[in-house]
């Protein structure tokens, strides 16, 4: 039993990052395709409401006298900026590069949550210990990976481009989309935190997704008017974009937010968000098998920077959470804000 609670939400978490790496491949086609980013994430909430409302009335009966002014306001806030601008700045700056080099700026988001827990005073660094050097550190990396990432793109490292994927990789272009990734993985960081004060006020995981999905869609729809008023663009043009919608409606913006506000509960918003670069590893996969897309110098050693740099960070965070517990000071009810291991505490 022990075995299988240690891990459990690591095991959860891996298979949420393959189905998002599955979404984003699948953004990709039906972007360059001509789909509008707003329309997607409406379909995708739409669906995601569609599909987890039964199982939310069903599971978690209670959950609506529970369901407060305050609760209401933080979920309409979870929507905004976990769903909404979430979407809408990814799947721009995913339009503008590849899916490779998107998912490299979710690796930001462990760090972006990091220093937005410092700028609240949930974490600290203490500079005297290893732990907090090796913050300070890892936070160092992951910004200079950032800075690669965006300033530098390398030469080609794939032979060649297949008709379908050959897009306008111009630097100006690049960086554009760098910029709305980087936007992007700012407010999907602050989902985060937003998320771990919800799952403590409203313990209820399918129906805060669900009305997440439901405030995520009304949200994006008026987006969507208010920046086009094209109506053409809500038609779904053949089956991989029907498919595509539906796919990411009921898994990736329904059971993964589930997956990921349950781990965010048991396990806390770092532990959570650490799993992001598995999300890479798995796109990077499918652009060179299936999408045949290119991969550039830049984004191998901009990643590669931001994951050592993540992972020194996690490695000093897991030493403050050792340390905390040793602490003959420490009372027993106190716990890291953010808690990486698996002790009994919270996607």
């Amino acid at each position: 039993m022990s075995f299988f609670e240690k891990w459990k939400a690591v095991s959860a978490m891996i298979v949420v990052e393959f189905a998002l790496a599955v979404v984003n491949a699948l953004f990709k086609k039906v972007l360059n395709r001509g789909m509008n980013q707003l329309v997607i994430s409406t379909y995708r909430f739409s669906i995601s409401t569609i599909f987890l409302t039964p199982i939310a009335c069903f599971l978690e009966r209670n959950f609506i006298s529970n369901l407060t002014g305050r609760v209401v306001c933080s979920l309409f806030f979870s929507a905004l900026l976990g769903g909404t601008l979430t979407q809408y700045f990814f799947l721009i700056g995913l339009k503008y590069t590849s899916t490779t080099f998107s998912c490299a700026f979710i690796n930001m988001v462990p760090i972006n949550t990091f220093i937005m827990s410092l700028l609240l005073r949930q974490e600290n660094i203490n500079m005297k210990c290893k732990s907090g050097r090796a913050k300070a550190l890892g936070t160092l990396c992951c910004l200079g990976g950032a800075l690669i990432l965006t300033l530098y793109k390398g030469m080609p490292l794939m032979n060649q481009l297949t008709p379908e994927v050959e897009v306008n990789h111009n630097i100006k272009s690049w960086i554009v989309g760098s910029s709305f990734l980087f936007a992007g993985s700012l407010v999907w960081s602050s989902w985060f935190l937003i998320q771990a004060r919800i799952g403590k006020d409203y313990p209820y995981q399918y129906s805060s997704t669900a009305i997440m999905s439901f405030l995520g869609a009304i949200q994006s729809a008026i987006l969507s008017l208010v920046i086009d008023r094209n109506t053409s663009t809500w038609f779904l043009k053949g089956t991989l974009e029907i498919s595509t919608v539906i796919y990411a409606g009921m898994v990736g913006s329904g059971l993964c937010y589930v997956v990921m506000s349950w781990c965010v509960k048991q396990k806390g918003a770092v532990f959570t968000s650490a799993f992001s670069p598995l999300i890479q590893i798995f796109a990077a996969v499918i652009d060179i098998s299936i999408l045949h897309e290119q991969i550039h110098l830049g984004s191998i050693l901009g990643s590669i920077l931001v994951i050592i740099g993540l992972y020194i960070l996690l490695w000093g965070k897991s030493k403050d959470t050792e340390n905390l517990k040793n602490s003959p000071t420490t009372e027993k009810n106190v716990q890291p804000t953010l808690p990486l291991t698996s002790s009994p505490s919270h996607t």
